[in-house]
């Protein structure tokens, strides 16, 4: 019997992988993607709309596909026999005829700046479907422009409305898929982080959320024994055990166990998602799943999430200042670390253009500042969102009519430069990782001081952990003691550990990630094709790894690094102190053996920077610093290690000159400049060192005209 072929379309680290007959040979599709929304727009505009884009150089068309719009009550759908708007297949087969593609987002939670987020209104005040408060009341999300009551990941009446409406949709769209159509991609669900509802104790106290959660207890207990045990109370029951409905800084491992569940129920509900988009026939192209801004501190995990879904992405909404370049950075080098090492293309599933009226509007230098530095830091592919004017947005390239704005010209300058790079296939290479362990992550969560405003508005508007949880140390002790003698959070001493190390990473120049998740890659073969044992994705091309290891570390996490350290031209570090608990916070069954790790004493003011300096002696770490830090640079290779981009990014809000030294290369040429008539001189090395003058909150992109070349 010959082996099953391989699906028509699958995930590519450089992009999407195109294989006609479901076997290679193939080709790899580029993720430059633009988001149109058929539905908002007359069918006389569909195709002059596709033909700018396609003039832009985007390849592949996002589309959001309604629930509430399509429905006309029940299981009955509108899919263009009454409105010619509404009809898919017509703006598909549009979308084949210029030799697009597509990508599908059919929800069930769309937003897409719709009331209700897209969902039908008879859904959303349904009391079955509806999220529960820890009182039991509807989870409202005031959102503009109208509040309503946000559905239960949990619940299973949800679930059933949803499946009919996901099978419903595949059925429409199922003989579209490539190589018989343009599908090539379909995201699961949207920006899954419970609706922005996503305090710890804002939700899901749904009942069918309460019975998932005693589950979850059940499986990972297996006895009342075993349960009662854990948490030191005799009385405990499955049948009776409830989740905790505030935080109390008391028997902190059922509050980290209520986050885990939260991660769980969401990947859980992905699965569900994905099985009904199955069982309606849309099967042999990849799902996705786009994280929206402030993920670190939602109970969105990557690595639950992405054993679910073939694609994580992340949304950018970013502003060109300070302070959302560092928030940009941290979290765009940690999706690079997790997709590079799963073997897939850091996507940014919206990075966004223009503004809706009732939010504070984007100008053009954010919109900008944000693809080019999500670029500069290891995306791999994007979705212009929105790419063209709709209902309820503002500032797009291009009009609701079909004509080209003025800021059209940097995205086609753009796609230009990155089609001449090859940029899909280029690298960072980044050898130092700071880990910051889901275990802290969850405890940060819990001890969120500001119940009101979740922890992800928090991180969204640039602000750190140690900005919004409790610092007292939570009945830990002190993690180390601070100036004043006082205890304090482990997740405060964390982020400050974290904050020291990255910024003695700056001062000399050494690419680094984070890395946020404890995902272990089962052993087998790597995405580059050598033999790898079981390892956390968190570590997959990483030299040295710096932990935060404030309190806790899972015992199977501690293992996995000790591996790491042990192998040849690796360290790993923790700080600011060893271990003592587990990852739920409970006491260590076997005391922490520090044998093979190194510790970094964050205390000590020289600390950090005597640390990476011997890591930059015994890893001959590659170092770029910048003149004065005036700026930042990252340095982008092909897969044998040849230098081919560079980006010089200036967040500042004056024009600064970026002065860096580069072994090897003698000039730069700006990749982004106009060449109608003809390529600027290349910028040349004085007195040993590039001096690139870069305008205030402005990224510039060159490629490489190395010693020796012509």
């Amino acid at each position: 019997m010959s082996a099953p072929a391989s699906p028509p379309v699958a995930v590519h680290p450089h992009g999407f992988f195109l294989a006609p007959h479901g076997e290679v040979p193939g080709r790899v599709l580029p993720l430059r993607v633009a988001s149109f929304h058929y539905f908002h727009h007359e069918p006389a505009l569909w195709g002059p709309a596709l033909d700018a884009f396609a003039s832009l150089g985007f390849t592949i068309i996002d589309t959001y596909i309604p629930w509430g719009i399509h429905e006309i009550s029940s299981g009955k759908y509108d899919f263009g026999s009454r409105k010619k708007r509404l009809d898919l297949r017509a703006f598909l087969r549009e979308v084949a005829a210029r030799g697009l593609y597509a990508l599908v987002r059919p929800g069930p939670h769309i937003n897409g700046e719709l009331s209700f987020f897209g969902l039908p209104e008879r859904v959303v005040w349904d009391a079955p479907c509806q999220a529960r408060t820890p009182k039991g009341n509807p989870v409202v999300l005031p959102m503009l422009p109208l509040a309503f009551p946000v559905p239960s990941y949990a619940s299973s009446a949800f679930h059933a409305e949803a499946s009919q409406w996901l099978m419903a949709a595949a059925k429409e769209m199922a003989d579209l898929t490539y190589p018989a159509g343009p599908i090539v991609a379909v995201q699961i669900d949207n920006e899954g982080a419970l609706y922005f509802r996503d305090g710890p104790y804002d939700q899901d106290f749904h009942p069918d959320a309460v019975a998932a959660y005693r589950d979850f207890l059940r499986k990972r207990y297996a006895t009342h024994e075993a349960l009662r045990t854990a948490y030191e109370d005799e009385n405990l029951d499955f049948s009776t055990m409830d989740p905790p409905r505030r935080f109390d800084g008391k028997a902190l491992p059922r509050h980290l166990e209520w986050m885990e569940f939260q991660e769980d129920l969401l990947a859980r509900a992905m699965g569900r998602f994905a099985d009904a988009l199955t069982r309606g026939g849309l099967t042999g192209i990849p799902t996705t799943h786009n994280f929206p801004l402030g993920e670190a501190a939602s109970p969105l995990n990557a690595a639950r999430i992405g054993d679910v879904v073939d694609l994580v992405a992340l949304d950018y909404y970013h502003r060109a200042n300070p302070e959302q370049h560092a928030m940009l950075a941290r979290r765009t080098t940690e999706l690079a670390a997790f997709s590079e090492a799963r073997g897939r293309p850091a996507y940014g599933a919206e990075v966004g253009v223009g503004f809706p009226p009732f939010f504070p509007p984007l100008d053009e230098k954010d919109s900008e500042y944000t693809l080019l530095a999500a670029l500069a830091y290891g995306l791999r592919g994007y979705n212009l969102y929105m790419a063209m004017d709709r209902d309820r947005w503002l500032g797009a390239p291009i009009t609701k009519e079909g004509f080209l704005q003025p800021s059209a010209a940097f995205y086609r300058r753009l796609n230009e430069a990155l089609e001449r790079l090859a940029f899909h296939t280029l690298r960072r290479r980044v050898p130092v990782r700071l880990l910051v362990p889901r275990a802290l992550r969850r405890l940060a969560r819990a001890s969120h001081a500001f119940g009101p405003l979740s922890p992800s508005a928090f991180h969204v508007m640039g602000r750190s952990v140690a900005e919004s949880c409790f610092e007292e140390d939570l009945g830990l002790g002190p993690s180390s003691p601070s100036e004043d003698g006082a205890s304090t959070s482990p997740v405060v001493l964390a982020d400050a550990f974290l904050r020291r190390v990255a910024e003695a990473l700056e001062i000399r120049g050494v690419p680094y990630a984070f890395s946020g998740g404890e995902g272990v890659l089962p052993s087998g073969v790597s995405a580059d094709g050598d033999p790898r044992a079981a390892t956390s994705d968190a570590l997959v091309g990483a030299s040295w790894v710096v932990v935060a290891a404030a309190h806790g570390l899972k015992p199977e996490l501690v293992e996995t690094l000790r591996t790491h350290a042990q192998q040849p031209g690796h360290r790993v570090t923790l700080g600011p102190t060893v271990p003592t608990l587990d990852g739920a916070l409970r006491p260590l069954t076997t005391p922490f053996d520090g044998t093979g790790f190194s510790l970094v004493d964050l205390w000590d003011g020289s600390g950090a920077a005597d640390a990476v300096a011997d890591a930059i002696r015994a890893f001959h770490l590659p170092t770029f610093p910048v003149e004065g830090q005036a700026g930042f640079i990252t340095v982008h290779e092909t897969q044998d290690g040849e230098v081919r981009a560079i980006f010089a990014m200036n967040p500042y809000p004056e024009d600064r000159v970026i002065a860096f030294a580069l072994p090897g290369v003698r000039a730069l040429q700006d990749a982004l400049a106009p060449t109608a008539e003809s390529p600027p001189a290349p910028l040349e090395k004085t007195t040993g060192a590039f001096r690139i003058p870069v305008a205030a909150r402005s990224v510039r992109l060159f490629s490489v005209v190395r010693d020796g070349a012509s």
